[in-house]
């Protein structure tokens, strides 16, 4: 990535040439009064493990990380967020390690991001920013990158501001004597509100789209098991791991971003589709969950939510509080009995910490307990097939219909409107068909056989 002047259409990492940049990134922490605290106040990780995370963000879109810095503040500063001594001392540390981008990773007002631009003479961009270049560069399909592009405009909207002398130049008044005109920063924030709007009439389109296929899947009753999980829990591992799929999967933060959605076989013949969802992360930005709405109502609509924790890592307690927070505002809260955990990569823990996630497992109430497993070894694997189905089941209800052998046209309405267990054909003729239904299905099926 080589360094450059923004222009006014973007405002994107994304390099003009080849090569990566380099890369300072800071990690802005508030101390708290007797002890260590963090910017984010409701966040247990240590600024240490957020600096961590931060640095593997960057990473992910192939940034050459020079230097990770922790940073403490008395308060945060208006006009820099953090004090002058350390902005005079990061300076030095950008020109030492000829960096071209510093990542803050905390939220900076425009304001912020302008003046800390002008005293280190690098790019500077937030952790908002940062999600979003992420984002960008996974996105697969046309839905995919059109949600990014809208979250992304909404974010540039909010941080045109007077940096770049392009947007201190005015147009001419349409009168005959002219008025002031219209400022170029009055243009850019118009163009983009037009192109804001344009994107999401075409996103209405994708929402109905999708809503036609979710219909259709309807009519072929099969459950939908949705995996959710803070990214790089190993989702689209495990995914691989249960459907013989080859969705890529990587030991990097967001390495898959399409949803995608395969059929499989549980062990006691129930059909059922899975999908692979975008990961959450701490602090994801509110207009990339909007943005994402219509991907994500694949999890709304789910029979089953399968929410897959990394139990290796340090932070798993507070990863497992992010991923419940996106949940609930998508309205799905903790304690809905769809939700199943999936306790992941007990292979990456050694024999003390496989002993006590396995006795912490087994010690959780029966209708909560979680399912452990390693979806790179396939350890646990067959037990979490059994609870999906056992879970599935216990809403799911199951029928035996009575049919003339020449009523085909009710026999097509059964396959297309429940799940068929059995069918059997007796000496008289008559066809037993056993159904598996939802509750209102299966109030469908009494109405029209029983």
């Amino acid at each position: 990535m080589e360094a450059r002047e923004r222009d006014k259409g973007t405002d994107t990492l994304t390099p003009s040439g080849s090569g990566s940049g380099r890369a300072i990134v800071i990690e802005p922490w508030v101390r708290m009064p007797g002890g260590r605290g963090a910017a984010h106040l409701a966040d247990t990780r240590t600024p240490e493990a957020r600096l961590e995370e931060a640095m593997g963000l960057a990473r992910a879109i192939d940034l050459d990380v020079v230097e990770g810095a922790l940073v403490p503040l008395q308060a945060i500063k208006p006009a820099t967020y953090v004090g002058s001594g350390k902005v005079d001392e990061m300076a030095g540390l950008v020109k030492s390690h000829e960096a071209s981008v510093v990542i803050m990773d905390c939220p900076i007002s425009p304001v912020q991001q302008k003046n800390l631009e002008k005293a280190w003479n690098a790019k500077v961009i937030d952790r908002t920013g940062l999600i979003l270049e992420i984002f960008g560069r996974r996105a697969r399909t046309k839905e995919g990158a059109l949600q990014v592009e809208h979250a992304h405009l909404t974010y540039q909207k909010g941080r045109l501001v007077r940096s770049w002398t392009h947007l201190e130049r005015q147009r001419g008044g349409g009168a005959f004597l002219g008025g002031p005109g219209e400022t170029q920063i009055e243009s850019d924030r118009r163009m983009l509100s037009d192109k804001i709007m344009r994107i999401e009439a075409e996103l209405e389109k994708v929402k109905r789209t999708r809503k036609l296929h979710r219909d259709s899947r309807k009519r072929v009753p099969y459950p939908i098991v949705a995996l959710v999980g803070y990214t790089n829990a190993g989702k689209s591992t495990l995914f691989n791991r249960v459907t013989a799929a080859s969705v890529l999967s990587a030991d990097m933060l967001f390495a898959t971003l399409d949803p995608t959605l395969r059929a499989i076989d549980l062990p006691r013949g129930t059909r059922i589709i899975l999908s692979d969802t975008v990961g959450f992360i701490s602090d994801l930005p509110t207009m990339l969950v909007a943005a994402f709405r219509a991907t994500l109502e694949e999890v709304i609509e789910a029979d089953i939510i399968l929410h897959v924790r990394d139990m290796s890592h340090e932070d798993t307690g507070a990863q497992s509080a992010d991923v419940a927070k996106v949940l609930g505002e998508l309205g799905i809260e903790a304690t809905d009995r769809r939700i199943i955990e999936v306790w992941n990569k007990i292979d990456a823990l050694d024999a003390d910490g496989r002993d006590r996630i396995l006795n912490l497992a087994g010690r959780q109430p029966s209708d909560r307990a979680p399912v452990v497993v390693s979806a790179l070894t396939g350890e646990g694997i067959d037990g979490l097939l059994t609870a999906i189905e056992t879970r599935l089941g216990e809403s799911h209800q199951t029928l035996t219909v009575s049919l003339d052998a020449s009523d085909g046209a009710g026999l097509s309405w059964l396959y297309r409107h429940a799940e068929v267990l059995d069918n059997r054909t007796d000496d008289n003729g008559q066809m037993e068909v056993t159904v598996r239904a939802t509750p209102d299905k299966a109030a469908q099926v009494r109405a029209k056989f029983l």
